[in-house]
């Protein structure tokens, strides 16, 4: 399924179902859970750049072992995780964060 597949609603579906959506990793398909419904420890982990931790929390048991026994590149990893996020309908990374005023605030 590709990001143009997926509309939406069905990205909010997928994410609020706890389903996990399926992505390439060097050739073989992992099951991952989509992007918006990463736990906050898992993205500290992800931060921290523990990316072990981070993977046994964010896929599925079977693709874990799948990924340890794979032992991907970081490029390898940056295209399975963009890859995973057109699946559920939201790129990892792309959120441009709330809008700041041009305008200051005056100060009493």
């Amino acid at each position: 399924m590709t990001e143009s597949d997926t509309t939406p609603a069905e990205a909010q579906e997928i994410e609020a179902g706890g389903h996990y959506v399926t992505a390439e990793l060097c050739g073989k398909t992992l099951e991952i859970i989509p992007s918006g419904a990463w736990r906050q420890s898992s993205m500290r982990l992800l931060k921290a750049n523990e990316m072990d931790d981070f993977f046994a929390d964010v896929l599925s048991p079977e693709s874990y072992e799948l990924y340890l026994d794979l032992d991907p590149t970081n490029d390898e990893l940056g295209q399975f995780l963009d890859d995973s996020g057109s699946a559920s309908g939201e790129p990892v990374g792309k959120s441009s964060g709330p809008n700041r005023s041009q305008r200051r605030t005056r100060k009493r």
